[in-house]
């Protein structure tokens, strides 16, 4: 579904450069301003190959299902109020999502016969797990920044390019065939549009995935920290049903 509606978004925003590249015989295809881009399009193609590929694959990393689940909160609740750490830790070792992931390897640092069962010990370490799973997700998101920074860039640099193509020509032919400007003049133009039109949607997905992501990690914060008081509030287990649980 998430790969339908990803093409979906690329034909409509594509189809207005698509209906001007149909055009009759008077104007120019979308092909021929390709080209006449000059060099510049090249690392602006890739540009936007990478911008569609970080959509995807952003989308796909901050999808609610990655981060966390209510059926685990639910679940994992019953053996924290009862102290069994043993249970616990086997439950979320057998989930895949991050908060199951971040408790499991925080859980280790509790113990069960212990008034609080060391709660400053686990919650910081289920802040440390937190942290790195945050920069696994926010790294990719990180290059849509690049993207967007990059590619008016190399457009503009196409655009000063372009010009000195013209002066140039200025220089040795002067100014009485200007048709000879065109296409050093359409190089300029055509990637400095370019480069924004890549940036300009690679800037704003950069700011919408940022702050998907940071709903999400708040969200595990705030579930792992109830599952960390329950554990803290349940009353201690006595010493000989916490022989094999947790760590000294």
């Amino acid at each position: 579904m998430n790969i339908r509606r990803l093409l979906t978004a690329a034909f409509l925003l594509l189809s207005p450069v698509l209906l001007h590249a149909a055009e009759p015989e008077g104007g120019a295809s979308l092909f021929d301003l390709l080209r006449q881009g000059g060099w510049a399009m090249w690392p602006l193609g890739f540009l936007s190959l990478a911008s569609f590929f970080l959509f995807y694959h952003c989308w796909q990393q901050t999808s609610l299902g990655r981060f966390t689940d209510n059926a685990f909160v639910r679940s994992v609740k019953e053996p924290l109020a009862a102290r069994d750490l043993a249970a616990a830790q086997k439950f979320a070792d057998a989930q895949t999502h991050a908060l199951a992931r971040i408790f499991a390897a925080a859980l280790p640092r509790a113990r069960a016969d212990h008034p609080d069962a060391r709660r400053a010990a686990v919650e910081e370490t289920f802040a440390e797990h937190a942290e790195a799973e945050d920069n696994a997700v926010g790294q990719w998101i990180n290059y849509l920044n690049v993207v967007a920074s990059v590619a008016p860039m190399v457009g503009l640099l196409g655009t000063v390019s372009g010009m000195i193509g013209a002066f140039q020509k200025i220089g040795q032919a002067g100014m009485g065939r200007p048709e000879e400007l065109a296409g050093n003049i359409g190089e300029a133009l055509i990637t400095t549009a370019t480069g924004l039109v890549i940036g300009i949607p690679a800037m704003i997905a950069y700011f919408y995935f940022r702050n998907r992501l940071n709903n999400r990690m708040v969200r595990i914060h705030q579930e792992g920290g109830d599952l960390i008081e329950t554990l803290a509030d349940a009353p201690p287990a006595k010493p000989a049903e916490t022989a094999s649980a947790g760590t000294p």
